[in-house]
């Protein structure tokens, strides 16, 4: 079969949830039978995320090859639970480089080298390439691409990829091509109706660059009045069948649910011909998904996380480690709280500087049942980091430090316990006379890009019967997702474990330390690896379920069953890889919304501001 390709393309404004779009389409076709990856498309000139503040593009979302793309590629790994690659994420900057590469190995013959054919051709050929790369563990070729066109309508920088999208609609020829536009049906709050104006003027602007949507997905906090449906299909010359509405919902997981259940998927099937080629797709499999959304809103019991950071204005910055958090606490039968605390408020300056501030960041870490200190770099709020890892070891706190997280807690153990009061990382103190944490031999501090620890490497249990192999199913390895430059010093882990702290996980070499423990706490581990990167919705980060378990009172029961989820109310069948096998299958039933009261990546966010 010929591949087949769905590009959504956003519209009127940026964050309106073209990412969770893009996700929930392929989880719908991906239930109806088919074989489904992803491409998104970012035209920023960036080679890659790499080197982006959190506070610009969110987090930095690192693949199994060490690829470091755009946090939406999270979303189709979790969505669709697929393995994609760098190549998975187009960029101008890998675009042009890759075109500059071509010229100056004379690859063009002499010819002036021009955005139209070259830079189009090269995006063309890109797309092309990567499509028939398998991602699902099977060999052969998917049966669609969804590629998600970064940015909106209009921009300058994505001109190059829309004027290639439309040559390669006429290339890979009719019923090989849906677009799928996003766009925003706003009220206005004088006049309290819809207006489908921006949508309009939206679709204009794309048939004026060459390209027609076959689907419109439609954003609104309502649901969309039939009047306004057959007003945006006579002046968008899209069918009223082909027209979705996706209007807030109390989770995403609801998302696939109602392209579900509008029909989307017969209408993208339609414009792809897929029944005249023999190729019949099933009706739609999504009990899981049902299930799993009504249960996350009929939670009652919460349990509440710290979480210790410095990028805390934006949640998107901490992305994975939310889902990771919401996938545990949904497998755990709780309710996600998440109290942001800004590491920096917790620093002794800050009762000075700004008392307030720093009397609410301490009256949160210490009303939290668990406390998470994600990754990050520089030295800023790294006291404040410091001092969280202090009071949960001090005070028997659940707590879970990933990649940084796990440094700060040897820092802290070495300055509080060990004694040694100068304990710090070269990254922070070059001179430090007790060095904890130091720049990896193979590093760059030069070359800021990709020259990091990067991508998936396995971490082997020096014992069986701590948590964290408990927690992974006492396997001898684990294969985790890395990004880091420095590492605890090895020079230091005799004394340090002479001194209590166990470390459980190391490289293939032993040199290495990836999994810090402190036996006779409650739960007090940390990883030198990102294990919010392979969550996902069915199978739970191990670290971030044995966490909420902590948090709720249930680690004890969770170990017993040596695997790697239970319920409290009744453990389910567990799998070889420790997932659970679904008990009772329910009918999906809507459950009416909650009233918004922040948007985070377009779509509902929680009264705590987290996306979920």
């Amino acid at each position: 079969m010929k591949m087949k390709y769905v590009v959504v393309s956003g519209g009127v404004v940026s964050g309106l949830g073209k990412g969770v779009t893009a996700s929930s389409i392929g989880a719908v076709l991906k239930s109806c039978g088919l074989r489904v990856t992803t491409i998104k498309i970012d035209p920023y000139l960036n080679t890659d995320a790499g080197t982006m503040s959190p506070f610009e593009h969110g987090e930095v979302y690192v693949l199994d090859d060490g690829g470091e793309v755009d946090l939406d590629l999270g979303n189709y790994e979790r969505f669709l639970d697929i393995k994609l690659t760098r190549d998975h994420n187009i960029t101008t900057g890998k675009i042009y480089q890759a075109v500059i590469d071509k010229e100056r190995r004379g690859d063009y013959l002499g010819k002036t080298v021009q955005v139209v054919p070259h830079i189009t051709d090269e995006i063309q050929d890109w797309i092309e390439r990567v499509a028939i790369k398998p991602v699902d563990g099977k060999e052969g070729p998917p049966d669609v691409c969804v590629i998600e066109l970064g940015g909106t309508i209009g921009d300058i920088e994505s001109m190059p990829f829309i004027e290639a999208l439309g040559q390669f609609s006429y290339r890979v020829g009719a019923g090989n091509f849906c677009l799928v536009h996003v766009s925003l049906v706003p009220v206005l709050n004088v006049v309290g109706e819809q207006k489908t104006k921006p949508t309009q003027h939206s679709v204009r602007g794309l048939r004026g660059l060459g390209l027609a949507p076959d689907v419109l997905a439609c954003r609104s906090t309502e649901p969309l009045e039939e009047h306004v449906t057959a007003k945006l299909s006579q002046f968008c010359q899209v069918p009223i069948s082909n027209i979705v509405n996706l209007h807030d919902v109390s989770n995403i997981w609801h998302i696939p649910l109602l392209l579900r259940d509008q029909k989307a998927h017969e209408a993208i099937l339609k414009v792809l011909d897929l029944q005249r080629i023999g190729k019949v797709p099933r009706e739609p499999k999504l009990a899981e998904w049902t299930e799993r959304a009504n249960k996350l809103d009929k939670l009652k019991t919460t349990v509440k996380i710290a979480m210790v950071g410095k990028y805390t204005s934006l949640s998107d910055s901490y992305l994975s480690v939310l889902k990771a958090l919401l996938h545990a606490s949904v497998a755990m039968e709780r309710k996600l709280l998440v109290e942001w605390v800004c590491s920096c408020d917790l620093e002794d300056s800050a009762a000075k500087e700004t008392p307030e501030a720093h009397h609410k960041a301490w009256k949160l870490l210490k009303g939290a049942g668990g406390v998470v200190v994600p990754g990050g770099f520089g030295d800023r709020g790294v006291q404040g980091k410091i001092l969280a890892a202090k009071y949960a070891r001090e005070n028997n706190v659940p707590y879970l430090g990933i990649c940084l997280g796990m440094q700060v807690a040897v820092i802290e153990f070495a300055r509080s316990v060990m004694k040694l009061s100068s304990a710090n990382s070269t990254e922070f103190d070059p001179a430090t006379p007790s060095p904890c944490v130091i720049f990896m031999p193979e590093g760059s501090k030069t070359q800021m890009g990709a020259t990091m620890r990067l991508g998936s490497r396995r971490t082997y249990f020096l014992a069986n019967n701590c948590k964290s192999s408990k927690l992974y199913g006492s396997i001898s390895s684990v294969d985790e997702r890395h990004r880091h430059r420095y590492e605890v010093n090895p020079k230091m882990v005799p004394e340090l474990e002479k001194a209590g702290l166990s470390f459980v996980g190391k490289d293939e070499s032993g040199r290495r330390m990836e999994i810090i423990e402190i036996p006779n706490h409650e739960f007090f581990i940390g990883a030198q690896f990102h294990p919010e990167f392979k969550s996902r919705p069915g199978k739970p980060s191990p670290l971030f379920l044995g966490l909420i378990a902590a948090a709720s009172g249930q680690l004890d029961l969770l170990l017993q069953q040596n695997c790697g989820i239970v319920s409290p109310t009744s453990a389910p069948r567990c799998t070889t890889n420790g997932t659970a096998v679904p008990l009772v299958k329910k009918p999906y039933t809507p459950v009416k919304k909650k009233p918004l009261n922040s948007l985070v990546n377009g779509f509902y966010a929680n009264g705590n501001g987290i996306q979920i």
